[in-house]
């Protein structure tokens, strides 16, 4: 084998074992849960560059779309169809806030956090939150300085 195509080779196997470990993880938007009434389960998902999060719509009155400015910088925003799954790679490292748009008055909120570089956390944390989304975000933000 020439040198080129075994370096062809070797690289084609590092790229093919890359992509294999990249995870998927579910989330279910729910009429109730663990969490109470209009949930996100789980509510905190940590995840690594390049895994995927699948957002469910088992109960169908919900959406998942990011929180305005809850996301690293140039991070485009999701803005999923209600009742219909979203499924979202995440390429960046950071924090990242969703909400259920027609529920996030009741508190329906979630957050990922994508690797250990999460230089958008404190802007996130200082975001005008209503009363039950903060209070459904503030177990979420320990679980996120925890790292």
């Amino acid at each position: 084998m020439t040198p080129f195509r075994t370096l062809l080779a070797v690289s084609l196997l590092a790229a093919t074992c890359v992509s294999a470990q990249a995870a998927e993880f579910t989330v279910k938007m729910l009429n109730n849960g663990p969490g109470g009434m209009m949930v996100f389960d789980p509510a905190f998902t940590k995840v690594a560059p390049g895994d995927t999060v699948k957002f469910l719509a088992t109960d169908k009155g919900h959406n998942v779309e990011t929180i305005k400015n809850m996301a690293p910088e140039g991070v485009a925003p999701v803005k999923g169809a209600l009742g219909k799954d979203e499924t979202i790679t995440f390429e960046k490292e950071g924090v990242y806030g969703f909400k259920c748009a027609p529920h996030y008055i009741m508190g329906m909120v979630a957050m990922v956090v994508v690797g250990s570089n999460l230089e958008n956390l404190e802007k996130a944390k200082g975001l005008e939150q209503n009363k039950m989304a903060k209070q459904r975000f503030e177990p979420l933000w320990v679980k996120a300085e925890a790292k």
